[in-house]
């Protein structure tokens, strides 16, 4: 025999959780527009579904770990001096991610490779996708450390499980050959089963110099992260030190 639940503890059993806090007002709104049966029904549940959907979405956005929140919207597209904004805006349609593709940002410092890296991230957050964002050498770091405590699968997953991995800053500083075998690890292993953003500050003829010089593991980094991919170059000069640009000294 079950004990009568009071309504709000029903609510609660049922987990309607936006119900319970907003059920008097719902009643109420109702009454005063004179909504049949059914159209509050439909009132509660589309109100209980669009609650529920935005609780996802904030648990998503907080699980990539963004360090800033940014939208494409906010993208300066007229401080680069080259960017294909259609190219851009393209990958904004986020087929590479149910395709499992790639896409890399690549160009100098300050010219918002990670903002877009952000926002692109943020997108395949509002659509559904999971996603975390790390910079190359974080990840690489958090590796060796799990490689040395016997937890190296363990920590891999992280970077494996996501459909979108964002890996922001590879090549600004150089990785030696453990860092590399580990940084082939990620990519191989998300080869066509999910999908990476990259930013980057060196051209691909340079990324030898990335990977400990090492010419075999570059290629093959590349060919696995090159297959399926959209390369976004972006040359200008860099917008955080835009208001210093003129002020230099002259001889």
């Amino acid at each position: 025999m079950t004990t009568a639940l009071s309504f709000d503890d029903q609510l609660k059993y049922l987990k309607l959780a936006h119900t319970l806090r907003h059920h008097g007002e719902l009643t109420a709104e109702a009454a005063k527009k004179h909504c049949s049966h059914a159209q509050f029904l439909r009132q509660v549940i589309e109100a209980e579904t669009h609650d529920r959907q935005q609780h996802a979405l904030e648990r998503r956005i907080r699980a990539a770990r963004f360090p800033v929140r940014k939208t494409l919207d906010q993208f300066l597209w007229d401080w680069p001096k080259k960017i294909n904004e259609a190219q851009v805006r393209h990958l904004f349609e986020l087929r590479f991610v149910t395709e499992h593709a790639n896409a890399i940002f690549c160009g100098g410092v300050g010219l918002g490779k990670s903002h877009l890296s952000v926002a692109l991230g943020h997108a395949a957050c509002q659509a559904g996708h999971t996603v975390l964002f790390t910079t190359a050498v974080d990840a690489i770091n958090a590796l060796v450390t799990a490689q040395a405590t016997h937890r190296l699968q363990h920590e891999l997953k992280k970077y494996l499980a996501p459909a979108v991995l964002v890996l922001d800053e590879v090549g600004y500083l150089p990785l030696d050959k453990s860092g590399a075998d580990l940084f082939f690890q990620i990519i191989s292993q998300r080869y066509e089963r999910g999908s990476t953003i990259v930013t980057t500050n060196k051209a691909y003829k340079h990324w030898p110099g990335i990977f400990n010089n090492d010419a075999g593991i570059t290629a093959a980094i590349l060919d696995r992260l090159l297959h399926r991919a959209e390369t976004v170059v972006i040359e200008g000069k860099s917008y955080r030190m835009k208001d210093r640009i003129g002020d230099e000294p002259t001889a």
